[in-house]
């Protein structure tokens, strides 16, 4: 990811919105009482990592063509997000396997933000992402399933244009080299790319990542994360759907599709540790099953226990579930304290809160909260000063870190981090051919970790 120095000035103005008697800063170190904090050690210095500017809307400048590719439900969201955010914004382009979500996605522009796309560049079908961004436009939003994500963002890349990723960025380790590779083209063109990893783009998490780099918990030493919550939406069969017609509306739910949900959601809270470390994980041992799903072939519950280069342990957690106690968060450990994001504080090690978020000063001080729109605000500010950015080749290693636990859980071995990044496993060789038709739904099954007692 891209680097970005950090003045004295810059950082007070984030910590500002704090206020009196909870700022944490690498200057004035105070708890709550007003106790004063000595002897920290920061794990990173500023200029080693990326801190987002997050005013409420990106510079005025140059009107820019923006294209759709993938306009189911996160789709139609980013596009009317990127509108949000930015001024000078022109939808030209609309792209999807099915004529009847871009015709949803067509009409809601027209009749809601007065955005009109002609039909000739309204284009049905899997090449329909090549037609988009061969029309003319100057960044794209891709949010198709995310098995499509590396070809798509390939071909972007090679075609010069901004792209913003929808997270996951694969399902699996060749389409995670396939997007790093494309990053690092992206990179070297000056090309702007955001993922869809909104945290790095929420003023609590982005204001707890410089605590923690300040060494206001000291070194991290483990932490968990979880995404448990209710069953996700599912469609079942209609008539005269084809096999490859209902995977698609049902995506969500087959893994050769999503990646599975440990890949497909839970990727936010394993991202965030990654982030907050600076590290990846080098092996994963986990269990998960299938007991409530209705449709596909995946898992609805995963619990894995991470690794990292420094010996730090990560226990991650996943379930979609309806009816069980649910918990989105992440929770991490130091040697002098801990962060939780479910209440955005941290704490010292005989739990005095010694930092929190303030989310009134954020609404006081701020028109724009929502972390949907502030990735895309970053994403046009790049863009318009011409500033070379990229996450991701971040996010794919966080994908490839949730892929390296499902197959985890899937095989029941460990799985290290050289076996998964030098395998094989490519989900888009399982399909004969790319066309509504049928599958082979033979092949996917369930996956039985071990092997039965003989």
């Amino acid at each position: 990811m891209e680097k970005k120095n950090i003045s004295r000035r810059q950082f007070f103005s984030y910590s500002a919105m704090l206020g009196a008697g909870v700022v944490c800063s690498s200057s004035l170190l105070t708890s709550c009482s007003g106790e004063k904090k000595t002897g920290l050690t920061p794990l990173r210095q500023p200029g080693e990592y990326y801190v987002p500017e997050l005013p409420d809307k990106a510079i005025d400048g140059k009107e820019l063509k923006v294209g759709l590719i993938g306009c189911g439900g996160r789709g139609s969201g980013a596009i009317v997000n990127l509108l949000e955010a930015a001024s000078g914004i022109i939808v030209t382009a609309l792209g999807d396997v099915f004529a009847d979500r871009l015709n949803s996605v067509k009409n809601m522009l027209k009749e809601k933000h007065n955005q009109v796309v002609p039909d000739a560049a309204c284009f049905v079908g899997f090449d329909a992402y090549q037609k988009v961004i061969d029309s003319g436009v100057d960044m794209v939003i891709l949010t198709t399933p995310p098995v499509f994500r590396p070809i798509h963002f390939q071909y972007a890349v090679e075609k010069g244009i901004h792209c913003f990723l929808e997270k996951p960025v694969a399902v699996d380790p060749k389409g995670c080299r396939t997007v790093i590779a494309a990053a690092r083209q992206a990179k070297a063109k000056g090309l702007s790319v955001v993922t869809g990893t909104q945290r790095h783009h929420q003023r609590p998490y982005v204001e707890a990542f410089q605590q923690i780099q300040n060494g206001l918990i000291g070194e991290i030493t483990g932490g968990n994360v979880y995404w448990n919550d209710s069953m996700l939406w599912y469609r079942t069969r209609e008539k005269g759907w084809s096999d490859m017609e209902w995977n698609i509306r049902d995506w969500v739910n087959w893994k050769w599709l999503s990646g599975d949900h440990i890949v497909e959601q839970h990727v936010h809270n394993i991202d965030v540790f990654m982030w907050m470390t600076g590290k990846k994980p080098i092996k994963a041992t986990g269990f998960g099953s299938r007991q409530r799903r209705i449709t596909g072939d995946q898992f609805d519950n995963f619990s894995t226990d991470f690794e990292f280069e420094n010996g730090v342990h990560l226990h991650s957690m996943c379930r979609q579930i309806d009816g069980c106690s649910n918990n989105v968060s992440e929770f991490v450990q130091g040697t002098k304290g801990s962060w939780n994001s479910a209440t955005h504080e941290i704490k010292d090690l005989q739990g005095n809160v010694i930092w929190k978020f303030d989310s009134e000063a954020e609404k006081a001080n701020y028109q724009q909260t929502n972390p949907y729109v502030l990735e895309h605000v970053d994403w046009v500010n790049h863009i318009r000063k011409g500033e070379a950015h990229d996450e991701a080749e971040e996010t794919a290693t966080s994908t490839l870190a949730g892929v390296m636990g499902r197959q985890a859980a899937y095989t029941g071995q460990t799985i290290s981090w050289d076996d998964i990044s030098g395998s094989d496993l490519d989900y888009l060789s399982m399909i004969p051919e790319m066309k509504l038709g049928p599958l082979p739904l033979d092949k996917f099954t369930v996956a039985v970790p071990g092997s039965a007692k003989k």
